[in-house]
Parts: structure tokens; sequence; C-alpha cells
């Protein structure tokens, strides 16, 4: 059955309340928005981006409850009081919230050029925290396989293994 507006999706949204980056945003939304569409098209937060939108690239993770998603892949009502973040709010992960530093390991990638064209960078900094996060990786090859689903068209993986490394045996300091 057809809309008023000649739609035949219904004019349904729901209300839904995400912390974002330490900010809590209260959003109405339909309940085919993914996550990735609410954060690029309504939020204004760009910097995780749309790759293949299919769940194979990893260019959308993003951070729900400090684990890593595909954000293509989730519906954003589904989601309702979750804490989400962002690569625009990896450094309050670290810091104090207001302040110019950045995240270790944002300071890692730039350290040892783990980026070229910087499109997957986003997806591939907020993965790595969710791995670090898990705990499961602890050899070269262990991050090699858990960083798997963020793809670096460029081949800057090797860089992106040292720094992620880098940063793991920091905290093990």
């Amino acid at each position: 059955m057809a809309t008023a507006s000649g739609s035949t999706r219904p004019d349904t949204t729901f209300d839904i309340t995400l912390t974002i980056n330490g900010d809590t945003r209260e959003v109405a939304v339909a309940p085919w928005t993914t996550l990735l569409d609410l954060l690029r098209e309504r939020l204004d937060l760009t910097g995780t981006k749309k790759g293949c939108d299919h769940g194979q690239c990893g260019a959308c993770t993003v951070l729900v409850n400090g684990t890593r998603v595909n954000s293509c892949l989730v519906l954003a009502v589904m989601k309702d009081g979750a804490e989400i973040t962002t690569v625009e709010g990896l450094a309050g992960l670290a810091h104090q919230k207001g302040t110019n530093t950045l995240h270790p390991i944002q300071e890692a990638f730039i350290e040892y050029d783990a980026f070229q064209c910087g499109y997957c960078t986003p997806g591939q900094l907020c993965s790595s925290v969710g791995m670090m996060n898990e705990g499961h990786a602890k050899s070269r090859d262990e991050i090699r396989e858990a960083m798997s689903g963020n793809i670096c068209r460029c081949g800057a993986y090797t860089n992106i293994v040292d720094a992620i490394e880098d940063v793991m045996q920091g905290d093990a300091r």
C-alpha cells in the first residue's frame, strides 16, 4: 500500500539515543537506516567511509561499546542506547575530551607511515583499537589475521602491522 507521498515504505521512524564520541544524541531514524548512513548523512561524521556497503572491506568500521563493527551492516535502531566511537572520537578514548592530542594508534600510524591514500585509515584505526580491546592478537601473524577484514588497496599492511605492534608493546611496558 502506497503512502500519501507515493512511497511504498512506511513513514515510521523510531526515536533512539546514542552516545557518539562522548556526546549523547537523540535522533529519529527510519528502521532501514544503517549506522553508517546515520553517522555520515545525518550527523555529519564523515570520517567513517562507505566502501563496499556489504561488510567486506572494513572502511566503515566503528566501535560500538568498545567492539569493532562494520557500520554498513548494522541498523541504527538496533544500537539504541549504545556508545559509538568513530575515528573523530578516538583521541577522546585516550585523552581528555576537547584536547588536540591523538590516540596512541593515530600517532603510531603517522610515525610508521601506515597509510597512503587514507581512505581505509579511519576503519583501520577503529579496527586496531577494537582488536587491542579484544586482547587476542599477540604476534604479527595474529595481528594480520585479526585485521584481515580491513582492506587497504594501497598495500600499507606491513606499516599498519608495525604501528599496531608498537602500540601493543607500549601497552605491555
